[in-house]
């Protein structure tokens, strides 16, 4: 097993991202209370696995963000367009039935 020193950990870590998104309380508390352990997001941004993903709560409906954060590790990333899921499922079933995100353990 290859130990890394910490001097050379943080130079490796350094080159890692740090991206704020905000994030429904509901949700918030699912992975603060170690429930969710994954996130669904519009693939407009650069994310990688290694990088930290700071999730603000936000209530989208009045606005207020609780001033309470999150930072997370990204652990593995999957990006798809919705027409890859046609390979599998129906265009009917999709919009009448939508998907599900399993998170296994």
């Amino acid at each position: 097993m290859l130990l890394l020193s910490q001097e050379l950990q943080v130079m490796l870590n350094s080159n890692m991202a740090r991206i704020e998104k905000t994030i429904d309380p509901q949700y918030f508390q699912e992975i603060l209370d170690g429930k969710k352990k994954y996130e669904i997001r519009l693939n407009d941004f650069s994310i990688q696995e290694g990088d930290t993903l700071i999730l603000i709560e936000h209530d989208f409906v009045t606005k207020i963000r609780s001033g309470r954060t999150l930072e997370k590790k990204v652990t593995n990333v999957n990006k798809f367009k919705i027409g890859d899921l046609e390979k599998w499922y129906s265009p009917q079933d999709l919009q009448e039935k939508g998907i599900q995100i399993i998170s296994l353990e």
